[in-house]
């Protein structure tokens, strides 16, 4: 790499540090869990105030910015109105999942700690968020020729369907090439698909008054509770007891929560109630039936208890965990979220669920997606990953992954960090869709540069009429 070239991003990273920070902190300020929709606001009042914030954010830095309708918004640099076909995008989130409970300070206000950051979105994906509008900044601060217009694509859908980014492309022509800051480093080039899946008791529950557990799908939640029928009952392990009147007790799990697509380290606080739920005798026979065939959902992630196993030597192995637990009308209802390989489809998970479950309960589909993969002998994908190695000076692979980005959308498109889940963390700094998520301040510095000296590659490409 050209040393004026590193020099001169560096000096612009360095330049701009104090006000990327500020910037992450206006996102976060928003809570942009998706709401109901509104008239004109198709996914809530705090999704369409983070677009706005965002958008107002590039529009000071003096590029192009767009509100589609409420769905998505755009920054561009470079000429091109909204049908302009031969243009580059980055692609991130400004919507984040619920928070959930045990925070150690308020999520929505950013804060830091030892050069850390901490705050719902620092990484899913609204500090990726920034980083994309500075790169496009620094493209045009130096005044770079573009042979392509650069957008920086702002979803608000992301977290909950995607409708969003599946909408732009119904309406606008896709990118040539585009990648979405919403993964690990070097680059991912494949995800597995997605499935959703909800399991409803046939029966209504006897002895378990009222469940409650998880808040998404698609996060492993840290609390879960239960108001169940029993003589008497004592605190155990992860679960509290306490009477809440004759012949009632009110029972409280803890966990450690996480993302769906990466169990591991992970305590499931649903799994911790329906354990202590059968290991104490609570349930009445056919409840404890319905619960021991949850419990093999949560008793083995890789879906071999109930079943669903899969691995296809291409993706690592599925994985299966339940997000939210509930009651609707006295029936007890679980979600089930799969990342399976190519050798399954949710189809087929649908199908060994329902015969394992049997009279007990109906498992229904919610959303499936199928896996995608990306050549690596790309010449826009291996520019991306030279990008990273040539400014950490490491030699790092890429890989496939069990969550989902907008990168699977698109026809042609990868993920593209900031997240290193193989660099050490400390113990305060939770993980995307945990507790008191956060992100290294450097690591995010560091993807800037490495942002910019992609985009500035990837200008160099002829792409395929």
């Amino acid at each position: 790499m050209d040393e004026t070239l590193r020099r001169e991003i560096e000096e612009f990273v360095a330049e701009n540090e104090t006000a990327i920070f500020e910037d992450i902190a206006k996102l976060v300020a928003v809570n942009s869990v998706n709401m109901p929709a509104l008239p004109g606001i198709p996914f809530g009042e705090g999704p369409a105030k983070a677009l706005a914030a965002a958008l107002e954010i590039a529009r000071g830095m003096g590029l192009e910015a767009v509100d589609c309708e409420g769905m998505i918004g755009y920054a561009q640099l470079g000429e091109g109105g909204r049908d302009c076909a031969d243009y580059l995008a980055t692609i991130t989130h400004l919507d984040v999942v619920p928070v959930g409970e045990g925070w150690s300070a308020d999520p929505f206000t950013m804060r830091e700690r030892e050069g850390w950051i901490l705050g719902r979105g620092v990484l899913d994906d609204k500090g990726p968020s920034v980083l994309c509008l500075y790169a496009l900044k620094y493209l045009k601060e130096k005044k770079i020729p573009l042979r392509y217009p650069v957008r920086a694509l702002l979803g608000v859908n992301e977290e909950i369907a995607m409708k969003d980014v599946k909408w732009y492309l119904e309406n606008y022509p896709a990118p040539l090439f585009c990648f979405s800051p919403d993964a690990n480093f070097p680059l991912c080039n494949g995800e597995k698909g997605i499935f959703h899946g909800r399991i409803t008791a046939v029966e209504r529950a006897k002895n378990i008054v009222e469940i409650k557990g998880g808040f998404a799908v698609n996060a492993i939640p840290d609390k879960a509770e239960a108001l169940v029928r029993a003589e008497r009952l004592e605190t155990s392990g992860r679960v509290t007891a306490e009477q809440a009147g004759e012949g009632l007790w009110r029972l409280t799990a803890s966990g450690i929560g996480g993302h769906a697509s990466a169990p591991k380290g992970t305590v499931n606080a649903i799994g911790e109630l329906i354990d202590f739920l059968l290991e104490n005798g609570v349930a009445e026979e056919r409840e404890g039936e319905l619960l021991r065939f949850f419990s093999t959902i949560h008793h083995a992630s890789d879906g071999s208890l109930c079943g669903i196993a899969a691995d296809d030597g291409l993706f690592e192995p599925l994985t299966a965990v339940s997000g939210v637990i509930g009651m609707e009308d006295g029936h007890i209802f679980q979600t089930n979220d799969c990342r399976y390989p190519t050798n399954t489809s949710g189809s087929k998970i649908v199908s060994i669920l329902s015969g394992r479950a049997g009279d007990l309960a109906v498992v229904s589909a919610v959303r499936d997606e199928k896996p995608f993969y990306m050549p690596l002998y790309k010449q826009e994908v291996q520019v991306c990953i030279d990008a990273y190695n040539t400014m950490t000076g490491e030699h790092a692979r890429p890989y496939t992954i069990g969550g989902g980005t907008y990168a699977r959308e698109f026809p042609n498109a990868v993920s593209f960090g900031p997240e290193h889940p193989e660099r050490p963390a400390p113990a305060f700094a939770g993980p995307i869709h945990g507790v008191d998520e956060a992100a290294c301040k450097d690591w995010l510095l560091e993807a800037l540069k490495v942002y910019i000296l992609a985009l500035l590659e990837l200008e160099k490409l002829s792409f395929p009429s």
